[in-house]
Formats: C-alpha cells, structure tokens, sequence
C-alpha cells in the first residue's frame, strides 16, 4: 500500500486514497462537499460587522476553555473565525494573542479583529506575524491555553478546486503533516503546566490528526503522565449573545473527536484533540 501511495496523484489518485480510508463512505463525503457548507453568523451586538463560519469551526474553538485563563494564544489564527470565539469569551482581565505568519492572511486577520469585536475586546488582543513553529525558541511555558488550527490538506477545498484536485498529491500530506508537527511541538512548549490546549484542523487524512497526537504521546508522555487527553465540553451559552446555533453532534477517534459532513448536513469536516498539560517538558 505504501509503494501505490507513492504514486497517487490527481483526481484519481486522491479518490483512491480517501476511498482506502473511508470506504463506502467516501461517496456520501464528497456529496456532501458539494453542498452548502453549515456556516453560522458570529455578531458582536457593539460591533461593526459580522463574520460567518462553520458550527463545527465554533464547536472546536469552544472546546478550549477559557475562564479563568490569562493569556491565550491563537497560534495560527488567520483568516480569524476562532479567534473571535476565544476573544469573545475570554475574562475582562485576559490578554490573547493571535498569530499568523502569512503577511496578507496576517492583514485580514487584523481587519476582521479590529471590525468584528468592540474596542474593549480588541484592546486586548495582539496581533503578529511570525512563524509559530519557532515560537518555542525565544519562550517557554508562558500561555495558559492554545488554540493550534494548523494548516492542514483541506480535502473539501482540493475537492472543489479543479487545479488543486489535479495538482494533488500523497506527498502533499506528508509535507503538511511536518509542518503540523513542528508546529504541535512548539506550540506543547509554550503551553503552561496544567495549560490546555485545543489541537485541529479541517482534515480527513489520520496522518494529519490522529496521528500527531499520537507522535505528541511518543515524544512527550512516554511515562504517561506528562499529559492528559480531556473529553469534550463545550457551553453553548457563552456564546448566546453572538451566535446563534445548535452543536453539531461529533464523532469519537482514537485520541480525538471529529465532526463530519456527511452526516451534519455538510459541517465540516472538522477534528480536534483536548490536551491538559501536566508536567514541565524544560529539563
């Protein structure tokens, strides 16, 4: 099976490989990308404007709790959607910081920061543009929650691009699923001791998702104590006066949870893993 993955590659080489990993589900996927995606309406009553996006993104974001935390990082936090669900949500007192390396994904970032939360909010968040895989070398253990939304395959959007679709190749997800790691690494570095931290992305490949939380426990929690997987939770209430939805349901992984088009009337896909950081990884 390795040596054909070599050798995927366009439209038919990404139907073989999802169908190797969904089977006759892999149909039902990809009708249900041709549909409307489920996006909701976030709405700051004090606000200029309203951003949309997908209830499974706003399920995931509110999978990190906030309460009670004072600094907040949104690692890779472009175009912005996640990022007002923390903003939002975050004590009067807490400071979060939203980062993107993209110069132009970084500009839209702010705009959508500074026209889509009340001044009061927005004061109270910086953003950057940097590479978050480095993060870890300059500091350490200094955010009491993360939210890594890493760049990923994006299968929905290949699906629906034909030049990205023709373009497509295994050797893609290999790629992406480093810099994913170099990311996950850095940003476990820069989480606090009992720090959480919400890991995501809107893919299907398990190399992209299971599988980093997985080499995360092989480098981190080889006595199994370091960290800690927390089921999800999620209070719709907070969120009340902004957005108005219902929780798509979600699926159970091996060490996260996933949200699935197929059967939540096109949300997502969307998977997302809750570590609880239990002991210091600075020797």
């Amino acid at each position: 099976m390795k040596k054909k993955d070599q050798t995927l590659r366009g439209a038919e080489g990404f139907n073989d490989y999802y169908s190797q990993i969904y089977g006759d589900r892999w149909e039902k996927i990809k009708a249900a990308f041709v549909e409307e995606n489920q996006s909701v309406e976030f709405k700051h009553p004090a606000a200029e404007k309203s951003y949309f996006l997908d209830s499974a993104s706003v399920f995931a974001a509110l999978n990190l709790p906030v309460k009670g935390a004072q600094s907040i990082l949104d690692l890779c936090a472009a175009p912005g959607g996640k990022t007002l669900i923390l903003a939002s949500r975050m004590d009067s007192d807490a400071r979060l910081s939203a980062n993107e390396r993209s110069s132009d994904r970084k500009f839209r970032l702010d705009t959508v920061v500074k026209t889509c939360l009340p001044e009061e909010i927005n004061s109270r968040i910086t953003v950057s543009c940097s590479d978050g895989s480095l993060w870890c070398t300059r500091q350490t253990e200094c955010f009491d929650r993360i939210l890594l939304d890493a760049p990923c395959s994006s299968e929905r959007h290949v699906f629906q691009n034909p030049k990205y679709l023709n373009e497509w190749s295994k050797s893609r997800i290999k790629t992406v699923s480093m810099e994913q790691w170099a990311l996950l690494s850095s940003a476990y570095r820069l989480l606090t001791i009992d720090g959480i931290m919400v890991y995501s992305t809107c893919a299907l490949a398990p190399d992209e998702n299971d599988r980093m939380i997985e080499k995360l426990y092989k480098k981190f929690n080889k006595d199994g104590d370091s960290f800690e997987l927390l089921p999800s939770s999620v209070d719709i209430t907070e969120i009340k006066d902004y957005v108005k939805m219902t929780c798509p349901s979600f699926e159970k992984t091996e060490y996260g949870y996933s949200i699935m088009p197929d059967v939540q009337n096109g949300a997502g896909p969307i998977y997302f893993s809750i570590i609880h950081k239990k002991k210091s990884v600075i020797s």
